[in-house]
């Protein structure tokens, strides 16, 4: 049984739809640049080339919350194109705004269940960098099973990398960095790029998130991994 047969019958999801407050702002954005960012998906795979007018080296982002880290790539990077996958609606318009300030043409985005975008609208050896920064870690061990970072979606994951293409991922649970390395590092169609096959450096090139930064007025440690398919 391949990764996309195993996921399309799950039923475990690795999010929760929160609700959130919508601003005046943030609605408008819906309404108006939704038709310039957004992406309608169906059940097939989209055409890339086409949406960007080009084809060029592609990331995709998972959970890119209100957007800052992923607008900033894009903004830093006009020669790449960029999909982000979020499902909380504010942080979707709150991206498309940063977006139409900043007047990017590289950057598109999809509200809706980012596995499955994975199984059914991105097509195979189509992405050169996927990037899971600080996805939901699911604390108390009753939940691990709801965490993203699973074997079939490690392998989905690779199966929509290029050959280089890099799966670039980051926690600030250690007990879930530890479960990212071993699932990561388990899937025969990846390398681990630390030559000791644990973490590497913080690449310069990851902003430091909203989030990230609330964590470290906590204390708390980052985990950054990065696993090529060769």
């Amino acid at each position: 049984m391949t990764p996309d047969d195993i996921l399309r019958h799950r039923a475990i999801r690795s999010f929760v739809v929160r609700a959130g407050r919508m601003t005046v702002a943030q609605d408008r954005a819906w309404q108006e640049l939704w038709p310039e960012f957004g992406l309608e998906t169906a059940e097939v795979p989209l055409d890339l080339p086409a949406i960007f007018g080009r084809d060029a080296m592609r990331t995709l982002e998972i959970g890119f919350g209100n957007g800052e880290s992923l607008v900033a790539l894009a903004a830093a990077h006009p020669e790449r194109d960029f999909l982000g996958i979020e499902v909380h609606r504010p942080g979707v318009g709150h991206l498309m705004l940063q977006a139409a300030e900043l007047h990017l043409t590289n950057l598109r985005v999809i509200c809706r269940d980012a596995v499955e975008v994975l199984q059914r609208c991105i097509p195979a050896e189509s992405l050169d960098e996927l990037l899971l920064y600080f996805p939901d870690p699911w604390p108390k061990k009753r939940h691990h099973k709801r965490r993203i970072v699973q074997p079939e979606f490690v392998a989905l994951v690779a199966s929509r990398l290029r050959p280089g293409g890099v799966l670039r991922m980051a926690t600030d649970w250690q007990h879930y960095a530890g479960q990212m390395l071993e699932v990561a590092g388990q899937c025969e169609a990846l390398r681990n790029e630390s030559p000791q096959e644990t973490y590497v450096p913080r690449p310069d090139s990851r902003p430091v998130t909203r989030f990230e930064r609330r964590g470290q007025r906590l204390g708390h440690d980052v985990w950054d991994l990065a696993f090529r398919r060769p």
